[in-house]
């Protein structure tokens, strides 16, 4: 993975505080030349109850990130549309737990530091060695290494498809913008524009990842006056299936060469989907993608003087039963 000899990690994860990582997180982990002290950090982690942590076992975790890296090794941008669902498969939590990050604080500084360092080091350059961003460690839902991975295959499965899934990791953009919108939780929206975005996609247009931009701001600015749950009605998920799903998680092996399946607890109507996809279309047409000019002293690309649109990020305060 990197210059770091993976640690043998502890048998079930646990709650490491952002106090703690910011504590002993420097550039020599960042850069995959130290290991995290783990004696240090484990003293100041939480432990979950015993139901809990039998849901909570490293050693499948551990299995699927090494596989990961086997498989992509020459690519390392291209494994979040495999693991990603299979990371949400194997664990299995409500969104109120996911919503915690001290649990993917401890993934990230126990579990699996060199994980981190493999798929998000930068560049060396001649003052230093490339490092991963501390919020690769800890940081915001859609910026942390494993949660950004879960909340995309919470966000945009379909019910128990993950297809939609590999779709949104396609092209980071989606994770990194669309992904932070407040309308991505109503999953009617959610599913109208990933197919805009997967026939954008599939159309082969230049840069992508400007109109994708440009689309979600269209989509979260036309949300402020337009309620798409009154344009596209969404039935409720079925908590009890979900449950079920979680339940049977302890012991259950995640298919590598399969998409996993997710929890039954009910796919968006198509009919809801239908009533938001020619509004969504025309926001993509119109929707002004951000200029970009050549720098002539340097021969780079540069992007243009429009300001970047300032979204709020998505609620993870969900209800305890399904959130």
């Amino acid at each position: 993975m990197s210059p770091l000899t993976p640690v043998e990690p502890p048998s079930v994860l646990a709650l490491l505080p952002d106090a703690a990582v910011a504590k002993y997180l420097g550039r020599g982990v960042q850069s995959g030349r130290e290991t995290p002290p783990q004696v240090a950090l484990a003293r100041a982690c939480v432990a979950y109850d015993g139901r809990t942590a039998e849901r909570r076992r490293t050693e499948p975790v551990r299995e699927l990130l090494d596989e990961a890296v086997r498989r992509f090794v020459d690519d390392r941008h291209a494994v979040d549309g495999w693991l990603a669902p299979r990371l949400h498969a194997t664990l299995r939590m409500t969104r109120a737990e996911a919503a915690d990050g001290r649990l993917w604080n401890h993934l990230a500084m126990i579990v699996a530091p060199d994980y981190v360092v493999w798929r998000h080091k930068g560049a060396d350059k001649a003052e230093g060695p490339g490092i991963a961003a501390a919020a690769r460690f800890s940081g915001p839902h859609y910026t942390q290494t494993f949660s950004r991975l879960w909340w995309a295959a919470e966000l945009f499965r379909d019910g128990d498809d993950y297809g939609p899934v590999v779709t949104a990791c396609r092209i980071q953009d989606v994770l990194n913008t669309t992904m932070r919108l407040d309308v991505i939780d109503h999953r009617p929206t959610a599913q109208a524009m990933i197919r805009v975005i997967g026939g954008l996609l599939d159309s082969g247009t230049p840069r992508p990842g400007d109109h994708v931009n440009a689309f979600s701001s269209a989509v979260n600015a036309a949300g402020s006056t337009l309620m798409y749950d009154v344009l596209a009605r969404d039935v409720a998920p079925d908590v009890d299936e979900l449950h079920d799903w979680i339940e049977g998680g302890a012991g259950a092996t995640v298919d590598w060469d399969h998409l996993p399946e997710g929890p039954l607890d009910g796919r968006v109507e198509e009919t809801a989907v239908a009533a938001l996809l020619p509004l969504f279309e025309r926001l993509r047409s119109e929707a002004p993608v951000r200029r970009r000019t050549k720098s002539f002293a340097s021969g780079t690309e540069q992007r243009g003087a429009v300001p970047a649109p300032r979204v709020p990020g998505v609620s993870l305060a969900k209800p305890s039963d399904h959130a």
